[in-house]
């Protein structure tokens, strides 16, 4: 499976943006799509992870209520809509695919990557 994130841009506290991850390639073999990110100088942490099949999805604390995941079956896609946005979010976001049959938040289980996008949030 190949991954193609895109959507990252500069934007101001409050307001919002939306990521596609656009998957391609043998994608029966991804159960789990997540959303990670990497600020400035700090490791890369995760933020959302959907199930393709139930739709179940998981979020880091720091964006529940902020940040909703979701995914397109037809068009393959899974997106983050991040509101409230926030200068804390300011980091690369990048999607991932993952093998495992219930969402991880572990990056390591996370087998396939796409390139990240950038999202800077200006205070």
């Amino acid at each position: 499976v190949q991954l193609q994130a895109s959507g990252g841009g500069l934007v101001q506290a409050g307001d919002s943006l939306r990521l596609s991850c656009a998957a391609s390639g043998r994608t029966s073999s991804s159960n789990v799509m997540g959303w990670f990110r990497q600020a400035p100088g700090k490791e890369r942490e995760f933020v959302a992870a959907i199930n393709w099949n139930s739709g179940s999805t998981y979020y880091t604390d720091s964006v529940k209520g902020r940040f909703t995941i979701s995914r397109d079956n037809v068009k393959k896609t899974v997106y983050l809509q991040m509101n409230s946005l926030k200068p804390e979010d300011t980091a690369v976001y990048y999607c991932a695919a993952s093998a495992q049959m219930v969402i991880t938040t572990i990056s390591s289980r996370y087998n396939t990557w796409g390139q990240g996008t950038l999202v800077t949030v200006s205070s």
